[in-house]
């Protein structure tokens, strides 16, 4: 079964490549989302398995968007977090969580994607 994925992202080329690229991987991108605002309601509205979450984002950061879906859903998709900087810079917000994934932008893959979720 596809898995479905939401990208959250503020720079309309990465969730246009991210798309492309997750779903030649054979993910299911059911929506896309610019800041976090827009991201809580697309995860409401569209029930995602995986949210695509970038770290910094213009309205609020990708760890307070995080935060704010494990207090509205009780069955909260798998988030995992991306960035053009990398995994250190985030190393104790990415610790809070065991749970949290994180991929640079730069190396992100389905195959990749896939194991971060196994």
């Amino acid at each position: 079964m596809r898995r479905s994925v939401l990208i959250v992202d503020d720079h309309a080329g990465f969730r246009s490549a991210a798309r492309a690229l997750l779903q030649a991987s054979g993910f299911d991108v059911v929506g896309e989302a610019e800041d976090g605002v827009s991201a809580l309601a697309a995860v409401q509205a569209l029930q995602p398995q995986v949210v695509l979450l970038d770290i910094q984002l213009p309205d609020m950061n990708g760890f307070d968007v995080a935060e704010a879906l494990m207090g509205e859903h009780s069955s909260m998709p798998a988030i995992v977090f991306v960035s053009s900087r990398s995994a250190s810079a985030f190393r104790r917000r990415l610790s809070a969580n065991p749970a949290w994934r994180f991929i640079p932008k730069s190396a992100l893959s389905g195959e990749l994607l896939t194991s971060q979720l196994a």
